[in-house]
């Protein structure tokens, strides 16, 4: 009779896995469903250089940047989309997000549009808006 062969120690002890965070809570970035959202134009000279949407449905809301606006407008996006992040850590939803972003206008070299808050049929549309002259 053969001796057993000796065990791995490493295969008998218990397999410990480290859990990794996330990040930061975020809302989605997509939704096919009605969204609301609201104009950043730049402080100085007024050109749009983004929108601010969300959908509480999806739990989505997000910067879409003006493509005509160029960096200013992904620059600016960063402020916008870090406020949205603050906001989802809080736990409020996104269309109360809106209103507390609309509410407090000022970004860094941007502000919301008064009266610019309106609908769209999907976050596609402010997206195709966006990408507009």
């Amino acid at each position: 009779m053969t001796e057993p062969a000796p065990i791995n120690r490493r295969f008998d002890e218990d397999v410990h896995f480290n859990s990794v965070s996330p990040g930061p809570p975020r809302y989605r970035t997509r939704t096919e469903k009605p969204v609301r959202y609201f104009t950043v134009v730049d402080k100085e000279d007024g050109a749009v250089l983004g929108y601010l949407w969300a959908n509480d449905e999806d739990d989505a809301a997000a910067w879409e940047p003006r493509e005509a606006a160029g960096p200013r407008a992904f620059r600016e996006g960063g402020i916008w989309h870090a406020r949205l992040e603050a906001a989802k850590g809080r736990g409020i939803l996104p269309s109360q997000a809106l209103r507390e972003l609309l509410a407090n206008p000022e970004g860094n070299k941007g502000r919301a549009l008064p009266d610019s808050l309106t609908n769209a049929p999907n976050a596609a549309a402010v997206e195709t808006l966006a990408k507009g002259d």
